[in-house]
């Protein structure tokens, strides 16, 4: 991997600082369950995608009210939070924690930019213990399209005040490096939940199975570097 220069950081949350993506779908498996589908945890993998309430809507049709789904859609999410809080320690990507702290040590602005729903994402944030090193936090509700449209890292690197190309961007997901690529951004890819080959046609900087030996040097001037 050659040396990345950057001014700010865009983490992604799931599938990039933790590896959970399969808490989500087993809490979609235990709700659905609850709503008289039984659905293997193979066909919640291959099926069970996009937006909460989409996904209600289209398993369900009319069968719920708005309001309906959206308690529904909340309960998922609380399912998660239950299956996953004593598992976070040992599903954090590996070197992530002390990358970060690294960074923060090195005053590089930070910031998280993630498509789930707030409640999680401060769920994992708190439990990791790296409020306090983050300049901000982006979250889908705070977002008016989602990726690949790349809102949520232009909000996420203003609240940093860097700009958008200057930034640096963690991710996990095909549909998360093409937000990165139309930001115009160097994009560094775990690969948490995606084989490499599903990224064939986008621009990725370097594919990681973790953090360890990622270095962040100052550079003479302004700006950093990123380094194995």
């Amino acid at each position: 991997m050659r040396p990345i220069s950057f001014k700010g950081i865009l983490f992604d949350l799931d599938g990039t600082l933790v590896d959970n993506m399969m808490v989500h779908h087993r809490a979609w498996q235990r709700k659905l369950s609850e709503l008289g589908l039984e659905y293997s945890l193979e066909r919640v993998k291959e099926e069970i995608h996009g937006v909460n309430l989409e996904i209600l809507e289209r398993l369900f049709g009319d069968k719920y009210t708005p309001e309906d789904r959206v308690r529904i859609a909340g309960e998922k999410e609380a399912a998660y939070r239950d299956i996953f809080a004593p598992e976070l320690a040992e599903k954090t990507v590996g070197g992530a924690l002390d990358f970060i702290r690294a960074a923060y040590a090195q005053d590089v602005p930070m910031a998280i930019a993630t498509a789930g729903p707030e409640d999680n994402a401060f769920f994992v944030i708190d439990r990791l213990g790296i409020r306090e090193l983050l300049g901000h936090v982006v979250h889908s509700g705070m977002v008016t399209s989602g990726k690949p449209d790349p809102e949520v890292f232009r909000l996420a690197a203003e609240g940093i005040g860097v700009a958008l190309e200057n930034c640096l961007i963690f991710e996990d997901s095909v549909t998360g490096a093409r937000a990165a690529n139309n930001a115009g951004c160097p994009v560094v890819v775990m690969t948490t939940t995606h084989q490499r080959e599903e990224f064939a046609g986008l621009e990725v900087a370097a594919f990681r199975e973790d953090f360890r030996g990622l270095i962040v040097e100052r550079q003479e001037g302004e700006g950093f570097m990123l380094a194995l």
